[in-house]
């Protein structure tokens, strides 16, 4: 079965700034078989991404438009779904996994004009990443996107800090993942909870949860929260 063609719908989205050409929707399109990956628990990704685009903000009677993102041959959206984030100057700007039938997973920001900002491909076909989510991490104005690297082999953390159009990457932690082959979701998320953004993961050997906030300096603080029964001992740590 294919995975659901699903609209970007979030529980509490960013305050964004008003400007023109503000994406205020994102769903995947064109359906494809050409990635023979099925990490997700199907042979379907997507082609293309579709974003609604609000051309003028604040105007009387607003200006809604239908851009259409679409990928080259030799590419894929590889995810779930497509999520609207936040620079940090408070535009909005779309987060997904595009993967290359050569070169693996990266993480890509889209704003309506086409790509923003990617981190490097991983460098291998069927290699993924799992995205956690996008926040301003360390509270220091900057916004910043992570995610696990090879959740099923290398279970990797990665980091990366949004300046501009450029991504640094700025801290990483081995031994966590937050998805499992064949899993059409992905485990945790990005908690605020306890005053500042805790990325929510898994232990590597899924056992444990864990909490790791990004203090200045770039340096990351692991708390370990305690015993992983399935999605409600992660849940309750994101809903507060």
């Amino acid at each position: 079965m294919w995975r659901a063609l699903v609209l970007l719908t979030l529980v509490a989205l960013p305050v964004f700034a008003a400007s023109a050409d503000t994406i205020t929707n994102a769903q995947f399109s064109e359906p494809t078989d050409r990635y023979d990956h099925g990490v997700l628990g199907d042979a379907i990704e997507w082609g293309a991404l579709i974003l609604t685009v609000n051309k003028c903000p604040g105007c009387d009677g607003e200006r809604v438009e239908t851009v259409t993102i679409r990928l080259p041959e030799t590419r894929v959206f590889e995810d779930i779904a497509p999520r609207l984030i936040a620079d940090e100057d408070g535009f909005p700007l779309v987060m997904v996994v595009e993967s290359d039938l050569q070169l693996g997973a990266r993480l890509s920001l889209y704003d309506a004009t086409g790509l923003y900002a990617a981190t490097p491909f991983i460098g291998r076909p069927h290699r993924w990443l799992a995205p956690i989510g996008a926040a301003d991490l360390d509270q220091d104005g900057a916004i910043e996107v992570a995610y696990i690297d090879r959740p099923h082999l290398a279970k990797e953390l990665k980091v990366w800090r949004l300046k501009g159009k450029d991504l640094t990457l700025v801290a990483r932690q081995g031994g966590l993942t937050n998805h499992r082959i064949g899993q059409d979701f992905i485990t945790g998320g990005i908690s605020h909870c306890n005053g500042s953004p805790e990325m929510i993961v898994v232990s590597g050997d899924w056992k444990r949860v864990m909490a790791l906030r990004l203090e200045r300096g770039d340096r990351l603080q692991t708390r370990d929260l305690g015993t992983f029964n399935g999605q409600s001992s992660i849940n309750r740590h994101l809903n507060c």
